[in-house]
C-alpha cells in the first residue's frame, strides 16, 4: 500500500530552518464535518495510524535536496543551516519519498518571522478550544460526537488572538511568530488545524505530543506527562532569543507550573502569562504561582472572560 506523507508547518531564525512530518501506511478519508457517529469514526480512525519507521524521506529547498530517514514512530524532523538569506512571513517547502517507481511530493508551510519585539505561545484545550479537560467523560464525549464545525471557542478569544497577532505591525501582511503547544498528540493536528482555519484563529505553528497508534491511547488522549511542552516551550524560547513572550493557558492542568519555570529560566524573556480560569472559582495554588510571577516583574491575567484579558493586553499596551 502506497505510504502517504503527513506535513506540519515549520519555522526559521536567520541561521537555521526546522520542518517536521510523518510518513503513514495509508490515508483514511477522515470526515470531521458529519454527525455522531461518522465523527466518531473519523477521530478514532486517528487512533488506528500505522507509521513505517527507517522511510527515506527528502527535503526540497533552496534548489538542494537533503535526505533522512523516519524515526521509529514515523516521524521526521529536518533541521537544517540556512546559508542563504530568506525572505519573510509564511513560505512553503516540498518534501518527497519514493515508493516503487513513483515519486510522491507533498508542500507544506514555514514561518520565518517578521523582524519584530512580539512572540505568543498559546494552549489549545480549555485555552482557546472549549474541551472540558476537568471532565474526561465528557472531554471524551464531545471529541467523538462534536464534528468540528459544532466545536466551540471561548467568546472574545478570536478577536485577542487576532489583534495579538498583529500587535505592532503597521502591514497587514506581518504578523508575529504564533505557536500553539499542547498536550493533544499529532493524531489530531488535522481535526485542530481545521477547527482554526474555520474560526479564523491566527495562523501558527503546531507543536504537539508524539503520535500515539492504537486506539487505548485515544482514552487518554492531552493526559499523562506534560514535561513535552515544557521542553518544547523552552526550544521555542531559545530559537527565537529577541522576542518578548506572551504565555497563554488555562488553569484545568499544568500550564501555570510550566509557565513559571520558563519565566524563572528566562526572565527578562517572558513579559505577560494569561491563565484561564475553567472552573466556577480561582484556583488559590494558581493565584500563589501568578504572585510569584508578578514578584519576577511578569505581568500576569487570571480571567474567566477573554473580554478581561483583552482589557488587561490595552492596559500593558501589548496591543491597542
Amino acid at each position: 500500500m502506497k505510504p502517504i506523507l503527513q506535513l506540519y508547518r515549520g519555522y526559521a531564525n536567520e541561521q537555521e530552518l526546522i520542518v517536521m512530518g510523518h510518513v503513514l501506511k495509508r490515508e483514511h478519508n477522515y470526515d470531521f464535518e458529519k454527525k455522531k457517529l461518522k465523527n466518531a469514526t473519523s477521530i478514532l480512525k486517528l487512533f488506528r495510524i500505522k507509521t513505517i519507521k527507517n522511510f527515506d524521506v527528502y527535503l526540497h529547498y533552496n534548489n538542494e535536496v537533503i535526505h533522512t530517514k523516519t524515526l521509529d514512530d514515523g516521524y521526521f524532523n529536518f533541521c537544517i543551516p540556512l546559508e542563504k538569506e530568506t525572505h519573510f512571513g509564511w513560505m512553503s517547502y516540498e518534501v518527497s519519498l519514493k515508493y516503487k517507481n513513483e515519486t510522491i511530493r507533498c508542500e507544506g508551510s514555514f514561518i520565518r518571522p517578521h523582524k519584530g519585539k512580539l512572540g505568543i505561545i498559546s494552549d489549545i484545550d480549555d485555552t482557546f478550544l472549549v474541551s472540558h479537560t476537568n471532565n474526561i467523560f465528557k472531554k471524551i464525549y464531545i471529541l467523538l460526537f462534536k464534528n468540528v464545525n459544532d466545536r466551540k471557542v471561548f467568546n472574545d478569544v478570536v478577536s485577542h488572538y487576532q489583534a495579538l497577532s498583529s500587535a505592532g505591525r503597521n502591514n497587514t501582511e506581518e504578523v508575529n511568530a504564533f505557536f500553539y503547544i499542547s498536550s493533544s498528540e499529532w493524531n489530531l493536528y488535522r481535526f485542530i488545524a481545521k477547527f482554526t482555519r474555520i474560526n479564523k484563529l491566527p495562523k501558527a505553528v503546531f507543536l504537539l505530543k508524539d503520535i500515539k497508534r492504537g486506539i487505548t491511547d485515544f482514552f487518554m488522549s492531552g493526559r499523562g506527562n506534560h514535561d513535552h511542552k515544557f521542553e518544547k516551550i523552552k526550544h521555542v524560547v531559545e530559537f527565537y532569543p529577541t522576542l518578548k513572550y506572551v504565555l497563554m493557558g488555562d488553569d484545568s492542568q499544568h500550564d501555570p507550573i510550566l509557565y513559571e519555570r520558563i519565566c524563572k529560566i528566562f526572565p527578562v524573556t517572558v513579559i505577560a502569562v494569561y491563565i484561564r480560569q475553567t472552573g466556577k472559582s480561582q484556583k488559590k495554588e494558581v493565584k500563589k504561582i501568578l504572585q510569584n510571577l508578578e514578584s519576577l516583574n511578569v505581568s500576569v491575567c487570571y480571567f474567566k472572560e477573554s473580554s478581561e484579558a483583552i482589557a488587561h493586553s490595552k492596559s500593558i499596551e501589548i496591543i491597542k
